[in-house]
């Protein structure tokens, strides 16, 4: 799968995401990938379950995968922060 794949959770309203993995799948692609970390990843699940139940049905959760990541410290002297990620792959 191509990284032209991925929709990235941020701070956008969970609609705007919903219309981007809608618009992949309606472009041919078989598969759509959901990534966010931190606070975006409840706004990740938003959209899957939206994109499932109201728009395509057809459209079921091939792979949930979970992982932490280590954030370079914001202040010199500082310890590094983790940072939760989840990555879920939709495919029609």
């Amino acid at each position: 799968m191509s990284e032209s794949n991925s929709v990235l959770i941020g701070n956008k309203p969970v609609m705007n995401y919903v219309l981007a993995c809608i618009t992949l799948f309606h472009g041919g692609a078989k598969e759509v990938n959901v990534k966010a970390r931190g606070r975006s990843i409840s706004r990740a699940v938003d959209v899957v379950e939206v994109v499932r139940r109201r728009f395509l049905p057809d459209v079921k959760i091939r792979k949930v995968g979970i992982g932490t990541q280590q954030m370079a410290p914001r202040e010199e002297g500082s310890t590094p922060t983790n940072v939760s990620t989840i990555e879920i792959t939709l495919e029609s």
